[in-house]
């Protein structure tokens, strides 16, 4: 019952991490170098996405 309201950091990070792609992508377009740079940033969201779901 008392973890009716308790946020879920797994749902948080899939959110970022996607956000992150999408940048990603777009700037891939324009500007290669900040388009690794997020890519980069990505890739660490999920390494901590895998590690919260190993632990769980």
């Amino acid at each position: 019952m008392f973890g009716l309201f308790k946020k879920d950091p797994i749902k948080n990070l899939v959110r970022k991490h996607d956000k992150l792609m999408e940048e990603a992508f777009l700037l891939s377009r324009t500007n290669r170098r900040q388009s690794d740079e997020k890519y980069a940033e990505a890739q660490a969201v999920q390494q901590e996405i895998d590690a919260l779901k190993a632990t769980s």
